[in-house]
Formats: C-alpha cells, sequence, structure tokens
C-alpha cells in the first residue's frame, strides 16, 4: 500500500448550534484508495464532505490534503479535487458538450473539444454528446456530473452517494468507472454511500461512522475477517447431528437450527475445525457457507455491537 496521505483528518468536529454533527472525527485516505466512508443517516457523512470541500467550516480539528492545511491553501488544494455532491446540477436544455464547456470554464479545466469528447468517451456518453440534458436518465445525468468533476483531471476525487436512485444497470456502471478510474487512472477515490454491497465491491478501505464519530476504520479485508461470522451448515441426519453437536463443544457456538441447516457463529478457522468434526463424526456435510458481509458488520456496528 503506498503510505502517502491524501487525507488526514484528526479531532474534526461540526456543531450546528445544540447539534452535534461531527464529533472528534479522525481519518486517514492513502493514494490510490477507494475510501468507502459509511454510515446511517444521519451520522454525518454530508456534513464532513462539505468541510473536506471546504463548503463549511468545521467548528473544531484540522484537515489537511496532499499533505497542505486546507484552511491555509484551499485554492491550491481544490484545484486538484474533483466532486459531486448529492446530485450534480446542469443547464436541462443545453446539450451534454455545452454544459460541460461552461461548467468547465467555470472551473478552470480544459474546455477544447478534444477534452470534453475525451470525457464523455470515459462516462459512456460520446454518442449522446449533443443531446440535451433533459432528455437524460438519472443515471446517465450521474455518469456526466462524474465527467464534469474530472474535466480539470482532479488527483483526488469525491463523490457523495453517486448510486443514490439508479437501477442495477446504472449502479454498475458507475461501479465500473469508479474502479477504471482508480486502476488505470490512478486516481484517489473517496465514496460516501449507504449502499453496502456496492463498497464492499469496490472500495480497498473504508470507515463507518455513526452519530459523527469514527466507529471503525480499515481494509475491507481485514475488517469483514476479523470477527466471528454467520454460518450455516448442512448435513445429511440432520436431528443425529443436532443432538452430537449439542453433547460437543461445539454446541456453545450453536445459535439456531431448522430443518435445513444449522447456524453456528464461528472465526475464520473454527470453520474448517467444525467440517473436520461432523466428518469424522461420519456425516455428509452438502453445505458450509459463511454469511459475513459488509452489511452485516455494518449493522453490528452501528447498533451498538463490539466496536
Amino acid at each position: 500500500m503506498n503510505l502517502e496521505k491524501i487525507i488526514e483528518v484528526k479531532g474534526l468536529t461540526k456543531n450546528f448550534r445544540k447539534l452535534i454533527a461531527v464529533n472528534n472525527l479522525d481519518l486517514n485516505v492513502y493514494s490510490g484508495d477507494v475510501f468507502g466512508f459509511l454510515g446511517p443517516n444521519g451520522a454525518g457523512k454530508s456534513t464532513t464532505i462539505r468541510m473536506l470541500l471546504s463548503l463549511i467550516k468545521p467548528t473544531a480539528g484540522s484537515i489537511k490534503i496532499f499533505g497542505m492545511s486546507l484552511k491555509e491553501n484551499r485554492e491550491k488544494i481544490l484545484r486538484k479535487v474533483g466532486a459531486i455532491v448529492e446530485k450534480p446540477d446542469f443547464y436541462m436544455y443545453l446539450t451534454a458538450y455545452k454544459n460541460l464547456e461552461i461548467l468547465g470554464k467555470i472551473s478552470g479545466g480544459d474546455t477544447s473539444y478534444k477534452k470534453i469528447m475525451e470525457m464523455l468517451e470515459l462516462v459512456g456518453l460520446s454518442k449522446r454528446a449533443k443531446s440535451k440534458v433533459k432528455t437524460y436518465s438519472h443515471g446517465m445525468k450521474q455518469r456526466l456530473g462524474i465527467a464534469q468533476a474530472l474535466l480539470h483531471d482532479p488527483e483526488l476525487i469525491i463523490l457523495d452517494e453517486p448510486t443514490t436512485g439508479l437501477d442495477p444497470q446504472g449502479m454498475k456502471e458507475i461501479r465500473d468507472l469508479i474502479l477504471y478510474l482508480s486502476k488505470t487512472k490512478n486516481k484517489t477515490i473517496f465514496l460516501s454511500s449507504h449502499i453496502l454491497r456496492e463498497v464492499e465491491l469496490i472500495a480497498s478501505r473504508m470507515i463507518i461512522i455513526n452519530k459523527g464519530s469514527t466507529q471503525v476504520e480499515g481494509t475491507v479485508e481485514e475488517l469483514l475477517n476479523s470477527d466471528l461470522m454467520s454460518v450455516s451448515v448442512e448435513v445429511d441426519r440432520m436431528d443425529e447431528a443436532v443432538k452430537i453437536i449439542h453433547e460437543s463443544q461445539w454446541h456453545e457456538k450453536l445459535k439456531n437450527v431448522n430443518k435445513k441447516e444449522m447456524q453456528f457463529e464461528l472465526s475464520k478457522e473454527e470453520i474448517s475445525a467444525l467440517n473436520k468434526f461432523l466428518v469424522e463424526k461420519d456425516f455428509a456435510v452438502s453445505a458450509v457457507v459463511p454469511v459475513r458481509s459488509l452489511e452485516d458488520y455494518f449493522l453490528k456496528i452501528t447498533e451498538g455491537g463490539d466496536k
């Protein structure tokens, strides 16, 4: 992993009178990360993003981007950042090409024909360059928003809920685009989302926040493998298997039983040991299915489980 910090947040706090929207938040985003920024509604995600983009001022704490203080180097930093906050806004009665030309001039991006068409090609909209934006679907507008954010070739891309309201095909298109930008274009991506499966598929690192504070931070793989998993086990002679389990050391791990399966809570290492135990007792094990997911982990963290 590249240890160059692109975003470094320490003790970030934002109060709106009596409401503490963000509370002493720490996070680190490294070069090349697809960084998942997760939390339930009202957790402080959008407020944090607005502070990262200098749209609102923190009550306390510090933000460094590209190793520089955002407070002291705002313009220099933002020239290297592209962002979509909530849904992108366009001139609906103008073409996609004209929108990028106008918005690019406002942001100081390259507005040459070659550059605009290159961005539209990147997001899969080159064939609709001359179509008015009012004829675009929601997913096409989201992709056009990403094209707008990329016009000035930013090093860091901040996306706030980029797949909200999209159908499964639209989600896949945005997901593939994010992976392309990360792996092929070497962009660092900061991705806020409530769609946990999407983050699990594309993020390299993530943080979960709740009530404005950090709950956990790390690589997706480490976080999902660091805890117990819910595991469904299917065997023949289920009634006999349940009896033997209750008479063994595995009874403490057994959480639920139905006609088709036994459900255990196990560590990764215990899964193979349980399978071996059942086989040695002459049971035919037809399925061992871990159902651990980011959604399980997220719910555990945000509903008062272990931190």
